[in-house]
């Protein structure tokens, strides 16, 4: 894959503007506390799949990484997750009768730092699950794995109850800038690790890498690329850093003086990207490489990549369950969400069995908005006849009042426009949340009001 292709500099900060990741169409933003339990209910017996994707969400981290963002509880006491697997299997009891009928077909454990789990909390909660839903025969299990607390030995536990998924935190490998985020881990133990759970049976290992931390450079960036190539794992996620010290308090620890300029955060990006396409990978949507023989390769280029709240994925006729603080579901024509906070999570479970807060039930406008936002942001296509013939439409009268807002990507040389579909030139897959907001009918209320990062 030619990586040139996707850098025009004039074009990219015509258009670096905040917009959404599209994790989700309506986004998390329209989420509100009148979607009660009730209409998730309504949602599960309503919903046309059968298929489940279980998110387990462990808030645990053992020390404060001051770029993050994520819903975590920092703490060195292992016990409080005693305490949260007591409640979190509450939930799941009170969960798991209403998809007796659907088959559980990817499990997922992200954080926070699932890995923050003793051996035996990782074993107690995998059986607990598997006896509460049913599972097919083949699952796919992933993890997500902080790499300074954890033994070689993980591995091998992991594999033996059933994960085949691995996905490592990274995210530079210069001692400064580890030292600056308050991230210091062994280089060398990550790839003794990777190595080990190859040996173990691990067929998918993910590594996540941010660019634009402090103190990056151009030359301490290419030795974490070219590490990441030694360790020749099967996906890259990259990530850019968003510098929001006003929402994230840990951020102010970081003073804007050591971060990359925007000129030196777009070239950090474009190394990036141009190394790991020349290393062999594959660009999936915005911040996902793989190799082309993965499966998310494959379900790119055939058209049936989908996208959720974890992200770009090849499980798109399954229905998503979150559990856990923070979690999200995606059931049926709903999205809903548990509450952020331990402690009123705690509660909730005590007086509801569950810890539901908000959520949206998607209008036929929302379910047609999210495919074709959700087809652009997968495979840089859409094919109009396919949506006429789903929806019973006319796209074009459809989208008549949106259409023209593609006009000034079309003048650009970014999109073209026929009676027939919709393409994204290879040169605007950076640009692609910027096309995708021109069919996002909330977007009016949120312009000037920087509720999301920037596209850049």
């Amino acid at each position: 894959m030619q990586a040139t292709q996707f850098f025009d500099n004039a074009l990219l900060k015509k258009y670096n503007t905040s917009g959404p990741r599209y994790t989700s169409y309506p986004t998390a933003l329209e989420f509100h506390d009148q979607f009660k339990h009730d209409h998730l209910v309504q949602a599960i017996e309503a919903s046309p799949n059968r298929e489940l994707s279980l998110y387990v969400h462990i808030p645990f981290c053992h020390s404060l990484c001051y770029y993050c963002g994520c819903n975590k509880v920092i703490t060195r006491h292992r016990d409080k997750a005693d305490t949260y697997l007591e409640f979190l299997a509450e939930e799941i009891a009170s969960r798991a009768p209403l998809f007796k009928d659907y088959t559980v077909k990817q499990l997922h454990w992200g954080g926070g730092t699932p890995s923050f789990l003793r051996h035996e909390q990782i074993t107690k909660l995998v059986e607990l699950l598997k006896a509460k839903f049913t599972f097919a025969k083949q699952v796919e299990m992933s993890i997500e794995i902080d790499p300074r607390e954890i033994e070689m030995d993980l591995a091998e536990h992991l594999y033996d109850l059933g994960f085949n998924r691995l996905s490592i935190g990274v995210q530079d490998i210069d001692e400064k800038v580890q030292q600056t985020i308050n991230r210091v881990q062994s280089t060398e133990f990550i790839e003794n690790f990777i190595a080990h759970a190859k040996d173990v049976g691990f067929k998918s290992i993910n590594i996540d890498l941010i660019y634009g931390l402090p103190h990056q450079t151009i030359d301490t960036f290419t030795r974490t690329l070219n590490k990441a190539h030694e360790m020749d794992v099967d996906r890259i996620s990259l990530f850019s850093y968003a510098h929001i010290p006003a929402r994230f308090a840990a951020q102010r620890k970081l003073r804007d003086e050591w971060l990359p300029s925007v000129d030196e955060k777009f070239a950090l990006m474009k190394l990036a990207i141009e190394t790991l396409c020349n290393f062999g990978y594959d660009f999936i949507g915005m911040d996902h490489f793989a190799k082309p023989e993965d499966e998310l390769s494959i379900a790119q280029k055939d058209g049936s990549l989908h996208r959720n709240f974890q992200g770009y994925t090849t499980k798109g006729g399954c229905d998503l369950l979150g559990l856990g603080v923070s979690s999200i579901s995606a059931i049926g024509n709903s999205f809903s969400q548990n509450t952020k906070e331990l402690q009123d999570y705690y509660k909730a479970i005590d007086t509801q069995a569950h810890a539901q807060i908000k959520g949206v039930s998607l209008s036929t406008n929302d379910i047609v908005r999210g495919e074709v936002i959700r087809e652009l942001m997968c495979n840089l296509y859409l094919d109009k006849n396919k949506i006429n013939a789903k929806f019973n439409i006319d796209f074009d009268e459809y989208f008549a009042d949106d259409l023209p807002l593609l006009d000034t990507f079309i003048n650009d040389g970014l999109v073209s426009n026929t009676s027939e579909a919709i393409k994204v030139e290879q040169k605007a897959r950076l640009l692609i949340r910027n096309i995708c907001m021109s069919f996002d009918a909330y977007m009016k209320q949120h312009v000037n009001k920087q509720r999301f990062s920037r596209v850049i």
